[in-house]
């Protein structure tokens, strides 16, 4: 008879990220509550998992508060894609704050440890490169990202004053690019974008002249490094960097995915989009030196099980 390792709530746990996320802990020995509103996300990425007895799914709005007992909170839960913030941004700026709120009450009624999947984002256009979690950042407060970019700084000062206030278990992790099987297909990402752009033939659009920069963190890594985030001393409490450092510019990336998928797409040019950051790329000093970790998985290797998911998921 297995023993269970304790019960973890993911928010958003039918996400791209989540579902990899639900998978994981299911592996590791946990009984898992996944909640998410499927406002961007589907029950075709968590369906395996639904025969499982220490699987259970929660239709729930973060935005309310929620009431149920677990030991873990990993809390994913946010349009994270502009396509899907930007469609509706009062409500992403109210479920990454009222979210946040909530969650971490939660927290705080059952002693558990609670996880933040901050990002990137709060770093803006950064004028420090690579960007180190010191950095304060260069956001614009009133643009169209500011409802994404905005609402996660706030979760984060959140997390931190409930720790100072309530002596809570927190972590905060700040994601950077991350890819791989379960990418919604019209996300908007530049990865899922050009991915299937190139099995449909259709042009591949790069906006500006493809030299701003990303760095693309292959979706089983960045789950290694939220399971060793959660599993790290109490005094770990973030925020800590999860990406891959290996930066790319997008005209590359757009080369690579042209010579893995064979494709005749051609390349159209488009302006860059209002606040879209120049260079983007993370110093994982810290994740290195306090959770052991680093991603292992090139983005060449990474892709091409990308491209392999998505041609499946197309046909």
């Amino acid at each position: 008879m297995s023993i269970v390792k304790g019960r973890a709530l993911v928010t958003g746990g039918s996400g791209f990220i989540g579902s990899h996320l639900c998978e994981r802990l299911l592996n590791e020995g946990y009984d898992v509550l996944c909640v998410d509103n499927f406002y961007s996300s589907t029950k075709d990425n968590i369906a395996h998992l639904l025969p499982n007895p220490r699987f259970e799914l929660m239709r729930h709005d973060v935005t309310f508060p929620l009431y149920v007992e677990v030991d873990e909170i990993y809390h994913l839960a946010c349009p994270a894609s502009p396509i899907h913030y930007q469609r509706d941004p009062v409500q992403t700026t109210k479920t990454a704050v009222h979210g946040s709120i909530n969650m971490l009450g939660l927290a705080k009624r059952t002693g558990a440890k609670i996880l933040l999947t901050s990002t990137s984002e709060v770093y803006g256009d950064p004028l420090v490169h690579p960007q180190t979690e010191d950095y304060w950042g260069n956001v614009n407060p009133i643009g169209p990202r500011s409802c994404y970019d905005e609402g996660k700084r706030a979760a984060e000062t959140l997390f931190f004053d409930y720790r100072r206030q309530h002596d809570l278990k927190i972590k905060v992790v700040r994601l950077f690019n991350t890819y791989g099987p379960r990418m919604h297909p019209h996300d908007g990402r530049v990865v899922s974008n050009f991915v299937v752009s190139a099995l449909q033939g259709s042009p591949i659009t790069i906006y500006g002249e493809g030299q701003q920069t990303r760095s693309f963190c292959y979706v089983t890594d960045l789950i290694d490094g939220l399971m060793a985030m959660m599993q790290s001393p109490d005094d770990v409490t973030g925020p800590i960097n999860l990406g891959n450092p290996g930066e790319f510019t997008i005209a590359q990336l757009a080369d690579l995915v042209i010579e893995q998928t064979g494709t005749a797409s051609p390349i159209t040019y488009l302006p860059l989009p209002e606040d879209d950051p120049v260079r983007r790329q993370p110093d994982i000093t810290r994740a290195r030196t306090q959770l052991g970790w680093e991603p292992t998985i090139a983005l060449a290797d990474g892709l091409a099980t990308t491209i392999e998911y998505f041609r499946s998921t197309l046909d």
